[in-house]
């Protein structure tokens, strides 16, 4: 059976929390988790993290763990009933002066105080993720005097989004910081950054995590209108970006979320960032067993369109089947794997090399391909190589040996690319060390003798950043 290329991301909630469904999804085709800081206490993440390193190392597989912080959510208060409901042409105010445990069926609070300085009459609210449509009419002080366009249910806690964006919360609150922290104390692979208004939002994040003793790579979350403005300086910012299709459908509205999907992960490959896809993906399976049609059609052109990875959420932290999502998604993914037809992998890819190291992956991936290449064995220190070789448009196994843990916790995201253990710092002769390569793809099922392989590596063992060699080898 061919291997799956596209990662699966899941989250975890009281609904993974006992070791046999972890294990399950792991069986299933879990390749990183996510932990979601919008919920649950420290306690409970960190307890779920060492499942999931303690589940690993049972499986002997790397399961990647990402942090994803909650972000300045800008949320309405609570309502003394729980709930109201709005109907259309109703009139309906948010203040951030009223008392926030305490709403009516005529206004509530909110959690953004400078709200009434960011609006302006004749803007559409959408809450609940554009669920609800308020229309502003006037602001009066701290009120914002609404129109109810599109009603419905609203009860607490609900966003609130403008449409168009233009809210200019900061992207890191002061929960945000304290929770860069416990993501460092977890030793979180990555850390996804919520509502990111440009590549600075992205800089503090990562000087906050290695402050704090983190290693992990960030995640950009694009959910802002204003991020599209300046796409391409905060991809180039991060490590990966997350397509969060909830928030920032409703800023750009839905028309223009299928395009915007599609040029993300467009400008993700071609910058040489990996590409997560996120929001709705398997939605029915919180409560059925197998996906609709839609569902199948969603996840596959994701994968069709390049994504690196693709993601979970209530279906695996709250609902009925976590293990079957992860099961249904993989079974499409792999089969929408079988579609791709490779006309030209190096197509989209940037013509200039800015590393010695870039330069040799993307003739890697060209010689592989003309020479029908079976696998690629990157030895790697920081795991940059097999990163640029999995933005070519490519079905070749790339085996991303290393040493350092970290590396190959990293590499989970990437699409197309297998962690493996291998220590290169010993002192080996070349063909000694080929012959150990062989072994070590023999045994992931990879390769038979006879087959071609690349290898890339450095002259100097042990050096990040250092891969300067190809070498085309037969395994014997």
């Amino acid at each position: 059976m061919p291997l799956k290329r596209t990662k699966i991301v899941a989250t975890l909630g009281p609904a993974t929390d006992d070791p046999k469904m972890l294990d399950a999804m792991i069986r299933a085709g879990l390749d990183v988790v996510r932990l979601n800081f919008s919920h649950g206490s420290f306690e409970e993440h960190r307890r779920r993290a060492e499942m999931v390193r303690d589940r690993s190392r049972f499986h002997g597989r790397q399961i990647g763990i990402m942090v994803d912080l909650q972000g300045p959510k800008i949320r309405v208060g609570r309502f003394l009933e729980g709930k109201i409901t709005l109907k259309d042409n109703d009139l309906f105010t948010l203040d951030p002066s009223f008392p926030l445990h305490e709403g009516t069926q005529t206004c509530v609070g909110t959690t953004y105080q400078p709200l009434p300085q960011e609006v302006k009459k004749n803007d559409l609210l959408l809450l609940d993720d554009g669920r609800i449509v308020l229309k502003v009419l006037e602001i009066q002080n701290t009120q914002v005097q609404c129109k109810v366009v599109n009603g419905g249910v609203l009860s607490n806690n609900k966003g609130i989004n403008r449409k168009g964006g233009g809210l200019s919360a900061a992207a890191l609150t002061d929960k945000d910081r304290e929770d860069i922290i416990s993501a460092a104390k977890i030793g979180a692979d990555y850390l996804a950054v919520s509502f990111p208004r440009d590549a600075q939002d992205i800089e503090e994040a990562r000087s906050l995590l290695r402050a704090a003793g983190g290693k992990g790579g960030i995640i950009a979350k694009i959910e802002r209108a204003e991020a599209m403005l300046v796409l391409d300086q905060i991809i180039a910012a991060s490590d990966a970006v997350m397509i969060a299709r909830g928030d920032l459908g409703v800023e750009i509205g839905d028309e223009a979320l299928p395009p915007a999907q599609k040029n993300i992960i467009k400008r993700a490959r071609r910058l040489k960032r990996a590409v997560i896809t996120a929001t709705q993906m398997m939605e029915s399976m919180i409560e059925n067993p197998i996906p609709t049609r839609a569902e199948v059609f969603d996840v596959a052109n994701a994968v069709l369109d390049g994504t690196d990875a693709v993601m979970l959420s209530a279906e695996t932290a709250t609902g009925k089947y976590p293990d079957k999502a992860i099961e249904a998604m993989a079974r499409i993914c792999l089969g929408a794997e079988q579609q791709v037809i490779v006309q030209n992998p190096m197509k989209g890819l940037s013509n200039d090399f800015s590393h010695i190291d870039e330069a040799v992956a993307m003739s890697t991936m060209y010689a592989a391909h003309h020479l029908h290449v079976k696998a690629i064995a990157a030895l790697t220190e920081s795991g940059s190589t097999p990163l640029w070789m999995s933005r070519s448009h490519s079905g070749i196994p790339i085996y991303a040996l290393s040493r350092n843990i970290e590396t190959r916790r990293k590499v989970t995201l990437y699409r197309g690319v297998y962690p493996v253990s291998f220590d290169v710092l010993h002192n080996l002769s070349p063909q000694e060390a080929d012959r150990q390569i062989f072994e070590e793809l023999k045994r992931q099922g990879a390769v038979k003798a006879g087959d071609l392989i690349i290898v890339t590596r450095g002259d100097i063992a042990g050096q990040g950043g250092g891969t300067n060699t190809m070498k085309i080898v037969k395994v014997s």
